[in-house]
Parts: C-alpha cells; sequence; structure tokens
C-alpha cells in the first residue's frame, strides 16, 4: 500500500516512519522546503528517542520518502492523512482548522481514483463531516471516504506507542474504507490490538474526552497533594493506595508543576469550547482548566518563598524546560510560567535542560543558559528541579553545596526523598510531602 503524509510536525513524522516500519511506502509532505531537505539528510526537527534511526532504516530500504510535492505524493496514495497542526485561535480557544481545511481542498485537487482522507490531526467532533464538505465542493466528482484515526502518542515513547498501541480508533462509515485502514494496520491485527470502529464523530470525541481525562487525573491529585502538604500526608503513598484500585488505576497520578506539552492544554481548552458550543458545558473541565493554569503560577512563588520570600538579586538554579523528559517540546511547559516569573521578580536565572535549550532560547528572555546542570549552580541562592530527566535523580550533593551559596532544593517532580534530603543537609521543597519527614503540620518546605 502506499500513503501520502500532509504534515511532518511530530505526529506525521512519527506516524510516517512508523507506517513505512509497517511495510507500507509512505511519502510525507511538507510546504517547508528547508525542512524537507534537512529530512532528506537524515536530520530529524524533533527529538524523539529512536526515531533518527527509524527514519534512517526505513528511507534506505526505499519505504520512506519526503517531497514538497503534495499533488504527485497523493495521486499515488491509497490513503492520505492530514496531519497538520491544530493550534489553539488566541482569544476563543477554539482550535484552528485552517491547515486541516487548506489540506483538504489540496488533496482534492490532486486525488487520483478512490483515496481514504485520513485527520490524523486532533480536531474538535464534527470536523470529519467539514473535511467531507470541503472535498465534495472543491471537486464534485472525487471519489473518496473521510476516517478520523486519532494518535495516541506519548512524547518521549511515540514509537513504542504506535507500533504497540493500547488500542486503535478508527472513524470510517463505509466497508470500503474500513477494509483500507484494516490493511494499514493489518500488522498490529496480528498482535491481537484492540482495534475499535465507529463513527466520525465518536472517534472525534475519544479522542478529546482520554486527553482530558488525563489532564483531570493530573489534577486531582495536584490538588490531593496540596492538602496532604497540610494535612502531614504523602502524596506518594496515597496515589498508591488509590491507584491499586483496578477502576482507577496508577498512570497519571504523580504529582507536579501542572500539565503542559502540545496536547492536554489545548485540548482541554478546545473540548471546553466545543462543549459550549454545543450547549453541554462541561464544569469539570473548564475547572481543571483554571486549576492548572493557576497551579504553574503557584510554583514560582514556592521557589520564591524558599529564598526568604524575596528573590530581587538573587540567584535562581533551574535544571529542565522541557514539559517532560525525553522531548525538546517547550509548548505550555510549566517553565514558561515559572522562568519568567522569577525573572519579573528580579531574580538571575541560570538554566539547563538536555534536549530543549534550543527552543527555550527563543522562548525566553532574561535568562542565562549554561551547557550542564552543575554550571546553574555557582553561588545559587535556591535550586529548583522542573522536569524529571534520568541525569537530575542522581546529582552530587557534596558538589552542589560546595557551589551553592546554600544548599537549598525546590523538587517540583519529587525526584528525590525528603529523609535522603534532610540526610543531606539541605532544606528542600517537594510536592505533596510533609516537611520535615514525618512530621505533621505545615506546607512542603
Amino acid at each position: 500500500m502506499r500513503i501520502a503524509m500532509i504534515g511532518t510536525g511530530y505526529v506525521g513524522l512519527v506516524s510516517g516512519a512508523c507506517f513505512s516500519e509497517f511495510g507500507v511506502t509512505v511519502t510525507c509532505v511538507d510546504k517547508d522546503e528547508s525542512k524537507i531537505e534537512r529530512l532528506k539528510r537524515g536530520e530529524i526537527p524533533i527529538f524523539e528517542p529512536g526515531l533518527d534511526k527509524l527514519v534512517a532504516s526505513n528511507a534506505a530500504a526505499g519505504r520512506l520518502h519526503f517531497t514538497t510535492d503534495l499533488t504527485e505524493a497523493v495521486k499515488e496514495a491509497d490513503a492520505v492523512f492530514i496531519a497538520v497542526g491544530t493550534p489553539s485561535r488566541r482569544g476563543d480557544g477554539h482550535a484552528d482548522l485552517s491547515y486541516v481545511f487548506g489540506a483538504a481542498e489540496e488533496i482534492a485537487r490532486a486525488m487520483d481514483g478512490y483515496t481514504v482522507v485520513v485527520t490524523k490531526s486532533t480536531v474538535p467532533v464534527g470536523t470529519g463531516r467539514e473535511v467531507e464538505r470541503v472535498i465534495r465542493e472543491t471537486r464534485a466528482d472525487a471519489d473518496f471516504d473521510v476516517v478520523s484515526n486519532p494518535e495516541f502518542l506519548r512524547e518521549g515513547s511515540a514509537i513504542n506507542d504506535f507500533m504497540r498501541p493500547d488500542r486503535v480508533v478508527i472513524g470510517a462509515e463505509t466497508e470500503r474504507a474500513r477494509e483500507v485502514m484494516r490493511q494499514l494496520y493489518r500488522v498490529l491485527y496480528l498482535i491481537e490490538t484492540p482495534i475499535l470502529f465507529t463513527n466520525l464523530e465518536t472517534s472525534e470525541m475519544i479522542k478529546y474526552a482520554a486527553n482530558t481525562f488525563l489532564a483531570t487525573k493530573i489534577t486531582f491529585i495536584n490538588e490531593i497533594a496540596d492538602l496532604c502538604e497540610r494535612a502531614g500526608a504523602d502524596v506518594h503513598d496515597v496515589a498508591k493506595g488509590i491507584g491499586l484500585d483496578g477502576r482507577i488505576g496508577r498512570k497519571f497520578l504523580h504529582p507536579g508543576p501542572g500539565y503542559g506539552g502540545s496536547c492536554f492544554p489545548k485540548d482541554t481548552l478546545a473540548l471546553v469550547r466545543t462543549a459550549r458550543d454545543f450547549g453541554a458545558p462541561l464544569r469539570i473541565v473548564e475547572t481543571v482548566v483554571d486549576i492548572n493554569d493557576k497551579r504553574k503560577e503557584a510554583m514560582a512563588e514556592r521557589i520564591v518563598a524558599a529564598a526568604g520570600g524575596d528573590v530581587k538579586g538573587k540567584t535562581i538554579a533551574i535544571l529542565g524546560l522541557a514539559f517532560k523528559p525525553n522531548t525538546d517540546d517547550m509548548r505550555d511547559a510549566p517553565s514558561l510560567a515559572i522562568v519568567p516569573a522569577l525573572v519579573a521578580a528580579g531574580a538571575k536565572v541560570r538554566a539547563f535542560d538536555p534536549e530543549s535549550m534550543n527552543e527555550a532560547r527563543k522562548m525566553m528572555d532574561g535568562v542565562e543558559f549554561c551547557d550542564t546542570a552543575y554550571d546553574t549552580m555557582p553561588g545559587a541562592d535556591v535550586l529548583a528541579i522542573l522536569t524529571e530527566w534520568n541525569e537530575f535523580r542522581s546529582l552530587n550533593f557534596q558538589r552542589i553545596k560546595e557551589l551553592m551559596k546554600a544548599p537549598v532544593m525546590v523538587d517540583l517532580r519529587n525526584v528525590y526523598e525528603p529523609e535522603m534530603m534532610a540526610k543531606a543537609g539541605f532544606t528542600y521543597t517537594s510536592i505533596g510531602r510533609p516537611w520535615p519527614y514525618g512530621k505533621r503540620g505545615g506546607s512542603a518546605g
């Protein structure tokens, strides 16, 4: 089979490379000529573990191609995937579908024979019908079906998520379209992956409902963490205790500075707007969005408190800028709220992240970016961990104490144990755990 993947962003590039690994001939299309030339040279524009090797091996095997020529790619394809961006529109939070509809028009003009047009981008309920309308209006004689096939990729483990997913969701309403999709995912049928066929609207809703539920779960445990601090409970034990309940599950119950990334912030906001448009507002999700925004601001206040209540003229060492480890993605990362707040309060901020420094430089002013974790620490008043990269899990405490003005750490990812930090001589603040270790009352810190 042959497919065209329109868009070489995170979803398009990962999906295209993985489909080619399934034995499908894939042509990835993008209007950015420089990006396509880099991909042809084997240069990967994003950091995703294993993606460079996957792209290289399948390009060498002749199954994965890159081009700016949409017409030629679509003409030869059995299925065309729309994997373009759907950013939040400024002001109202609705997903901006202009790229999706623009791609649909170009696909309509280029199709040659029966084609399945698949929305891979995260799109609001009803978008598939609109894509169908756009194609019909652009080319009345087009022979096609529109399918919804949302992605459920986690940044940092996307290749495994595609190759061995929990499930595949396909919104298709003709047997002809369903058969094309069955052939594309034949490899997953062989390993008995659950594949759910449904209609367009249901498939689109599943994607938003899944991401919103996970964002709600994160927000719930963050609020429980705040209560644990005041009640003298340990949020990790609470999370374990409730997570062992099969109805709840263990995942996404780790407290932190709030969710970020390319999906949860955008998708929760888009679902809120969609629900209001349909006259069925989602009060829980509206609250989740509000709490998450305020939480990021509160994390900056924790760092200020650890510095004695005023950071003016003080040095803050920041470890981790990406919204999560194993990615260079800075979109809606908690650091984008925390670091500027510290700078605005008069702090001198030094920061290090293993992968996201180039992106961070474009998005943050007044920050000194360092080459290593320890380069952030000389004379620092507070050390704050914002992202739980593995290399931050085994820092040399003695070296830190020699470099810093005072051994003060704010651990927003609970990388370390309070008891261990107390023995190491640190003033330590974490999330959802009492301090000093084992005693009741007060807040974490």
